[in-house]
């Protein structure tokens, strides 16, 4: 890339990347702390990927998203996903109107753009199918219709790892979908004090005001492909998916008996979109390692399955990706 091509790009993502610091600050006034979840979330909503959130309860991934979505001026769904939950409850149906003898369809909460699918193992199979495959094909089909969903359109999904009893837990294969699985951590002491001060109030809560448009998100997406990558970079990425695939290539054979199987050639896609939306966050016009190692994690942690070996020696994905970029030289 010349010296021109440089700087023209790095003036466009300064200009196009003005609205993080915005929203972020809008955001802020609502939620306290979780910077680490809200980066996240944007990364996702810029990388056009979905999002598995899994935390215990009460730890404001609801507020975060709605407030995200309040933020853009976008339209947002909560869906509680339970278990006689139907995917007509989710996509929409066929009415029948006996005054007129035909049909009518009335479309779901899926219809809209940011979703917040709240407690997905709580839903059998069936229902969280349907989410997936809106998820995926982006469209949906209400008998012999189909719809396409308005963009930018963006699942959040959350999960409680604490219940076992009554949920379904999501197939490896559908959990591949989502782009990132964010662990959502508990406050520090600082914030949960501030937490305490500005939420223990009867009355007005603080509320949030659209600071950005769909428009300019879309705008930004667009933006992404103009960051600049180098390719021992690229090859960085694909030499730790790789390894996850086959220790032994990276001097880690001693995990080769751990792992069930390693990550998809999903991971490597979203491995790059993560990272160029990382660097976009940093008006960065280009992309370096450190974004590929910020979002490592969360992008690899549900992709990678270990072995009934690995869990009798108390050893999960976290770990395999840990010792795989420790491992794995950084170019």
């Amino acid at each position: 890339m010349s010296e021109f091509d440089i700087s023209a790009v790095n003036s466009r993502i300064s200009e196009e990347s003005a609205f993080v610091d915005d929203l972020l600050r809008e955001i802020s006034k609502v939620v306290v702390g979780q910077k680490y979840m809200i980066e996240r979330l944007l990364i996702g909503l810029l990388g056009d990927g979905h999002v598995l959130l899994e935390g215990v309860p009460g730890l404001a991934k609801t507020l975060t998203v709605s407030s995200l979505a309040s933020a853009i001026g976008t339209g947002f769904q909560r869906i509680q996903f339970t278990p006689d939950l139907l995917p007509a409850d989710l996509l929409g149906t066929m009415i029948f109107n006996p005054k007129e003898g035909s049909f009518s369809i009335k479309k779901g909460p899926i219809f809209s753009n940011i979703i917040l699918a709240d407690e997905i193992n709580r839903s059998p199979a069936k229902v969280q199918s349907a989410l997936l495959e809106s998820m995926q094909e982006r469209q949906v089909t209400i008998g012999d219709t189909t719809f396409p969903l308005e963009a930018p359109f963006l699942v959040l999904a959350t999960q409680n790892p604490i219940e076992q009893e009554g949920t379904y837990p999501l197939p490896e294969a559908q959990v591949d979908r989502f782009m990132m699985k964010i662990k959502v951590g508990y406050p520090s002491r600082d914030e949960e004090l501030e937490i305490m001060r500005r939420m223990a109030k009867t009355g007005d809560k603080p509320t949030v005001k659209a600071v950005v448009t769909p428009k300019q998100i879309l705008s930004a997406r667009a933006v992404l492909n103009a960051l600049y990558i180098d390719e021992r970079v690229e090859r960085y990425i694909v030499d730790l998916v790789i390894a996850s695939r086959d220790p032994e290539k990276v001097g880690l054979g001693a995990l080769k008996p751990l792992i069930e199987y390693g990550a998809s050639p999903r991971a490597t896609i979203n491995l790059n979109l993560a990272a160029r939306a990382h660097a976009f966050l940093q008006h960065r016009a280009y992309i370096t390692p450190e974004d590929i190692r910020s979002i490592a994690m969360d992008v690899l942690r549900h992709r990678v399955a270990v072995t009934y070996e690995a869990e009798a020696e108390e050893i999960n994905s976290e770990d395999i990706v840990q010792r795989i970029l420790d491992t794995v030289e950084v170019p």
